[in-house]
């Protein structure tokens, strides 16, 4: 069972770096709407595509461009939040019963 245990510390330990990465590259995104970046830049062309596909969902379903506020960065950032503090300290809690 310990191969099972230290496969899901493996899948948790990714899963946090991948939710820590998409964290920042959305708080970078959010700061560089303030300053209205260049669309032609490469790094804001990388930013936006990268960061749309997570974005895009929450816009969809929120439909609040009419307050002027996008709130879908917030909106993902504590998704991103919950999922690191639910799904990936529950899979290192099961790899450490499991071994």
């Amino acid at each position: 069972m310990f191969v099972l245990g230290n496969f899901l510390n493996a899948c948790a330990q990714i899963i946090d770096i991948l939710l820590n990465l998409c964290f920042w590259l959305i708080l970078i995104r959010a700061l560089i709407s303030w300053v209205n970046p260049d669309p032609y830049n490469p790094i804001v062309q990388f930013l936006m595509k990268t960061t749309e596909p997570m974005l895009y969902p929450i816009r969809r379903r929120l439909g609040l461009y009419s307050i002027g506020i996008d709130l879908s960065p917030f909106i993902v950032i504590l998704i991103i939040f919950f999922l690191r503090y639910f799904l990936v300290r529950t899979l290192i809690d099961i790899s450490l019963r499991l071994r």
